[in-house]
């Protein structure tokens, strides 16, 4: 497969101008990966698709033996909104002044980019490691995360492979490359809770049964709990109250049905599966001397994790704060990532570029902080075959 990334492959700028042209918002794909496939090919890795439902992914590797450095990411991006709201087109990946100006430039085409530039840099100057150097690459981290990451590491865990440390490049610096590491993330529950009652004329409340009260005593009920007063390296877990719905537009008409959606970001305190019951054994409560049903439709997208601080996590942030002169902390705030799916197979942490923009108009990164990501990975890369962590 041939790749439109340049001949020079130790410069990450072309090719994360060739990842932001192609507009690969999820699920489509857009020759996103073929462009990463090309490039990757073109240093030697092996690659195959795992195409699932509508979402393709790409996993590449490097050598066969132990051990295996992977690199993790996605190559989808979320919608760029009003395209006229932009100063640049999201999808032209032009480069002004120093800056490079388009959709995923954050989060996380240009991460991807300085990981394929820091391999060629890496290989160039200490040629093929005793072990291995893998990619996982997702085109389903910003959508439903069901047939990506989740999906592959099943596959490839029934192939056989196995890595030993993974890298994810999500953008985890608030304010400047260098500030922080991912080390872990809170756990997602969603719920929505739908309560039927019986449609009446509100002259006569005893032919009828009304849904919002109990909605409403239930949500009270939840949101009476203190989930927990934060674990180590967490903060506190939160549930969010997102929606109340009843869509009735007349006045003198009780509703046969309300419903409500909430989250929950939970650390490791909680078990999903100790949250979801709980959600239910409150709804069975208020459902008590109702003539109607209160029903919960409750998902999980990902369990809190932790990659404790030890010989990983120290080598990161050395190879980060040797070209920062900033030690990065390890954190575990924001929203979640694939490294929820990970982190079941081996040890994981995330860092990337600065995010500041990623998701709004006029996402953009410094065409400075793209290189200097590259020589970071690139130290990543020397100092972990070199001396691998425990």
């Amino acid at each position: 497969m041939t790749s439109d990334t340049g001949s020079d492959l130790a410069n990450p700028l072309p090719i994360a101008q060739a990842l932001i042209r192609r507009p690969s918002v999820t699920p489509a794909d857009e020759g996103a990966l073929d462009v990463l496939q090309g490039a990757l090919e073109a240093l030697g890795f092996a690659c195959r698709r795992y195409p699932f439902g509508e979402v393709d992914n790409l996993y590449a590797r490097l050598g066969t033996g132990a051990p295996c450095f992977m690199f993790a990411g996605h190559t989808d991006v979320v919608p760029p909104g009003d395209e006229a709201g932009w100063q640049r087109a999201p999808f032209a990946a032009e480069e002004a002044e120093g800056v490079l100006w388009g959709r995923g430039a954050a989060d996380m085409k240009g991460a991807i980019a300085a990981m394929v530039a820091a391999v060629k840099r890496h290989l160039d100057a200490a040629g093929q490691p005793e072990g291995s150097i893998a990619f996982l690459i997702t085109g389903d981290e910003e959508g439903p995360a069901v047939n990506g990451t989740k999906a592959v590491l099943k596959a490839l865990e029934a192939e056989g492979e196995r890595f030993d440390h993974c890298l994810v490049g999500e953008p985890t610096n608030p304010n400047a490359l260098g500030d922080t590491i991912k080390s872990g993330r809170r756990g997602s529950l969603n719920c929505e809770i739908t309560v039927v009652g019986r449609q009446g004329h509100v002259a006569y409340p005893e032919r009828a049964e009304n849904p919002i009260p109990r909605l409403l005593v239930l949500l009270e009920r939840l949101l009476a709990r203190k989930l927990d007063e934060g674990a180590p390296h967490f903060q506190p877990s939160n549930l969010e109250i997102t929606t109340v719905d009843v869509g009735n537009p007349t006045t003198n008409v009780i509703p046969a049905e309300a419903k409500a959606r909430f989250n929950i970001r939970f650390n490791i305190a909680h078990k999903g599966a100790d949250l979801i019951r709980w959600i239910e054994d409150e709804a069975a409560k208020v459902e008590m001397n109702f003539d109607g049903e209160v029903k919960t439709d409750i998902k999980v997208s990902g369990e809190a994790f932790l990659t404790p601080a030890g010989p990983f996590t120290s080598l990161l942030q050395d190879c980060v704060e040797a070209e920062t002169g900033r030690r990065p902390a390890l954190t575990t705030g924001g929203g979640t990532s694939d490294a929820r799916f990970i982190h079941a197979y081996g040890p994981v942490a995330e860092f990337g570029l600065v995010g500041a923009t990623m998701h709004q108009v006029d996402e953009r990164v410094a065409v400075s902080d793209i290189e200097s990501l590259t020589r970071i990975y690139t130290r990543i890369l020397d100092r972990y075959f070199q001396d691998t962590p425990a």
